[in-house]
């Protein structure tokens, strides 16, 4: 079973806004055993919907569309479907009297006859309600092939990939079961570590795949295999990650699941009932940004100081001024101290802290651009590591953000 997605809208082909719904598309659609045949963005244009349409179905079981749902006369989708698809367009009260009670209860403009339109559907589709939002999905099928149109907005598509699509997709189709395993190494570049196991990766089974994931101190080897049933496929995999193991025990960390690293510190800290706070300054905030774009973060999450300026330093987080002038704000003993200030304004189990030059030239104190500081309060002691995360400003930043995760989920693992 093969899928393609089509992201249809201007602002994605001039780089105005990033394409995250394929990527949550791609990853939902995989985890029930959907593999992606292709990912276009096309504009919002009719002949280019329909030519795209064309060559998607010689690829293609089930063909996604998102986007060019909206109300205004530059999305197009619906009725460039329309054509396609021979059909006209049809008042659908239910949706209508949806998007009144949306103007009515969360919008303070009036409802215009543009957005009643929107109410205004094909025919031939199978409507999916979308509760977040004035644009419904749809659903069509033509010749045995499924043609599903979504609106753009992300939260509005995830909540009906969820609720709608995968269950409907599921109902419809017998689906190979697809199975990942992913073990966590901290320590040794993919090429060591791809030597060290080179007789173990030679030896694995054909139907089980093996990709190297490198990221900054982290190496992640992911095992993936497909077939009918679950069980099976698992114990095949769960197999060959008891295998290798002791052939990299000392680099060992355990395994993942396919989530991002900001949700499984969430779900360890709650596993272990610990708590976390940031103190952040070349970050900006985004460290606690990260963990809070998670429900349920209030769990474990106490809070976060932006400490960008000295006095905030010294004032919020008790950081000493002489310490600062001594050593400079990007340092070692800075990162302990604001990590420390940290957990005790909080009152969390652990603390990170970060401080650095991100950017664009020297510190006052001759510190070169890129150079991070990453500091860690546990419940046992404090320390901090250096690194040099390049020159680009917003690199540095996204990277000292993954360092800072790698570096709390390696002590939760070792705690």
């Amino acid at each position: 079973m093969k899928a393609e997605l089509i992201s249809i809208g201007d602002e994605i082909l001039i780089g105005q806004i990033v394409n995250t719904n394929s990527v949550f598309l791609a990853k939902e659609l995989n985890k029930i055993g959907v593999a992606i045949a292709q990912i276009t963005a096309i504009s919002d244009e009719k002949n280019t919907i329909i030519n795209a349409l064309d060559q998607a179905r010689e690829r293609a079981d089930i063909i996604i569309m998102t986007g060019g749902l909206g109300p205004t006369k530059d999305d197009l989708t619906k009725h460039t479907l329309c054509e396609y698809f021979d059909d006209h367009l049809v008042k659908d009260e239910a949706v209508l009297a949806h998007i009144e009670n949306i103007f009515k209860k969360y919008v303070t403009t009036p409802i215009s006859d543009m957005n009643r339109a929107q109410a205004n559907l094909p025919s031939k589709a199978t409507l999916l309600h979308n509760r977040f939002g004035t644009a419904a999905g749809m659903w069509f099928l033509d010749q045995d092939q499924i043609f599903i149109s979504l609106p753009g907005v992300p939260y509005e598509m995830e909540a009906l990939i969820k609720n709608e699509v995968l269950p409907k997709i599921q109902e419809q189709f017998v689906l190979p079961s697809i199975y990942h395993k992913t073990i966590l190494t901290y320590g040794l570049g993919e090429s060591v570590i791809a030597e060290r196991i080179e007789k173990w990766e030679e030896n694995l089974p054909k139907e089980i795949k093996l990709a190297y994931l490198p990221s900054l101190g982290r190496v992640r080897l992911r095992l993936t295999t497909t077939g009918k049933d679950m069980e099976t496929i698992k114990n095949a995999v769960d197999a060959q990650v008891a295998e290798v193991i002791p052939l990299i025990k000392d680099i060992y960390y355990g395994t993942e699941e396919d989530k991002p690293i900001e949700v499984l510190i969430g779900e360890k800290l709650k596993q272990k009932g610990k708590t976390l706070s940031c103190a952040e300054s070349c970050t900006g905030g985004a460290i606690a940004a990260r963990l809070t774009a998670n429900a349920g973060a209030s769990k474990f999450f106490n809070g976060s100081a932006i400490t960008y300026a000295v006095s905030s330093k010294t004032q919020i987080l008790g950081v000493s001024k002489s310490l600062i002038d001594q050593n400079g704000e990007v340092s070692a003993a800075v990162v302990e101290s604001m990590a420390l200030g940290a957990q005790k304004k909080y009152g969390t189990d652990y603390a990170l802290a970060t401080t650095g030059n991100a950017g664009p030239s020297k510190s006052d104190q001759g510190r070169e651009v890129g150079t991070v500081f990453i500091g860690i309060a546990t419940p046992e002691k404090v320390e901090s590591f250096q690194f040099n995360m390049g020159n680009n400003r917003t690199r540095v930043i996204h990277k000292t953000v993954n360092q800072a995760f790698e570096i709390l989920f390696s002590a939760l693992l070792k705690s």
